[in-house]
């Protein structure tokens, strides 16, 4: 038994009858009309899943003719259903042209009841998995619009934000690779999901890769895959970024940390838009549209041979600098209000507004940590204030000079406050920083995160 819901539509009784008897246990129900004129309503109030449909209505009839309007109007209603042609007269070009339109088999009578029944039974499976090609493909379609909701917003009306937008409407339609650059928490991620909002591949999925959150050994898996066995721990195939953004957006962010044996195999990928996992010996075709960010000097990083030149000259056919927050002064008002309205809803205080002197600290104080601190500082204030203004008094800064003059105390604190003056003595280059403190870019990374600095 198949199971599942079919429809045989014969004019004659005997054969209604007939196939009743023999079908009836095989499937969930099986309905049986006389009369096609009553076809639409049965499929309109039933769901079918396989239609059994005799050509011929009229005495004398042989052209088939009625079975193809049949057929047609069957698949108006549901695309889906799967249509089996029954007819006496066997017409090799009738049944050519029905399978065109549609029908996916044809069964002459007399009938073998063996044929008939493993025909219906390969129908009521094609049913099924069609059903289910479908359903995932919803759930796929579903999956891309979820991860491609905008969540942040580009916000800002300086004169600088107003340049960007500018350069983002006439490059977003094209598949040019976007160079993005400029200081951490300056918004690089929401300048790259803005280009992809915008570009013909809005539709697909925008897949984002942190390098500097991936430790350097398993960068190029990630971002090809690997087979199974490839390397220990390697328990199964897995796909790479690459192959996840076909058709998609490929968001390298922090491009400049990629270790460097691995930039010529990163070259040679963008350049033929191949890609060959780990432990594979086969390249597999990939369609993306690279957008790459990082806050390091490349220029600097191409003189001390951390980065490869002709790389540099693959990624960034356009190139888009973000000014830091200190410098367009006039978006802060605008942030502000903006994360207010964000966090003020969900912290359930609606009615919470930022005091003038409130917003003059803000517009005064020179934002190390850019578009990130202000809407982590925002979040702090929403929480910590007793009434429906926010107060200077809401606001905390971290005041660098006398930090610096106190002795910290712990060796958490120690650890920190070298961090904090590696980053800002070599203007966040992490991979500079790093070198300095004698660790790794990951270990660099991780403190940071830790810190959350």
């Amino acid at each position: 038994m198949t199971g599942g819901n079919l429809l045989i539509v014969d004019d004659n009784k005997n054969v209604l009858s007939a196939l009743s008897i023999f079908l009836n246990e095989e499937f969930d129900r099986l309905i049986t009309i006389n009369n096609p004129k009553t076809l639409v309503s049965t499929l309109q109030s039933n769901k079918i899943d396989v239609v059994l449909l005799d050509m011929n209505f009229k005495a004398g009839e042989s052209t088939g003719n009625e079975g193809i309007y049949w057929l047609n109007e069957i698949k108006k209603i549901d695309k889906h259903i799967e249509i089996i042609m029954f007819t006496a007269y066997g017409d090799v070009e009738l049944a050519v042209k029905a399978l065109k339109i549609g029908a996916c088999d044809f069964v002459l009578k007399p009938w073998d009841n063996d044929k008939l029944l493993a025909t219906l039974h390969s129908a009521m499976k094609l049913r099924k998995s069609n059903l289910k090609v479908e359903e995932l493909a919803c759930k796929e379609r579903g999956l891309k619009d979820e991860m491609n909701r905008e969540q942040k917003l580009l916000i800002g009306n300086s004169t600088a934000m107003l340049k960007i937008r500018q350069i983002i409407g006439k490059v977003a339609k094209t598949d040019a690779n976007i160079l993005i650059t400029g200081e951490n928490g300056t918004g690089k991620e929401v300048i790259a999901r803005e280009i992809h909002h915008q570009s013909l591949r809005a539709n697909e999925l925008l897949v984002s890769v942190d390098i500097s959150s991936v430790p350097d050994t398993l960068v190029e898996s990630e971002l090809f895959g690997h087979k199974k066995g490839a390397f220990t721990d390697a328990c199964e195939d897995r796909i790479g970024k690459f192959q996840l953004a076909h058709n998609g957006t490929l968001f390298l962010d922090e491009i400049g940390n990629i270790p460097l044996p691995l930039q010529a195999k990163l070259l040679v990928a963008l350049q033929t838009r191949m890609v060959t996992p780990v432990g594979a010996n086969r390249q597999i075709p990939v369609n993306i549209r690279l957008i790459s960010a990082t806050n390091n000097d490349i220029n600097d990083m191409i003189d001390q041979n951390y980065f490869r030149e002709d790389l540099l000259y693959r990624i960034n056919t356009i190139h888009i600098e973000i000014p830091p927050l200190r410098e367009r002064q006039e978006d802060i008002a605008v942030l502000s209000n903006f994360f207010l309205k964000r966090y003020a809803s969900k912290y359930r205080k609606h009615q919470l507004k930022i005091g003038t002197q409130a917003l003059n600290k803000l517009q005064k104080y020179h934002w190390p940590g850019n578009v990130r601190e202000l809407e982590h500082t925002i979040e702090k204030a929403v929480i910590l204030s007793d009434t429906n203004t926010i107060t200077p008094d809401n606001f905390f800064f971290k005041n660098t000079s006398s930090a610096r003059s106190n002795t910290p105390q712990t060796l958490e604190e120690v650890e920190k406050q070298l961090i904090l003056d590696a980053r800002d003595r070599h203007d966040g280059n992490l991979s500079v920083a790093a070198r300095q403190l004698g660790i790794t870019r990951q270990t660099f990374y991780n403190k940071l995160k830790k810190y959350d600095v």
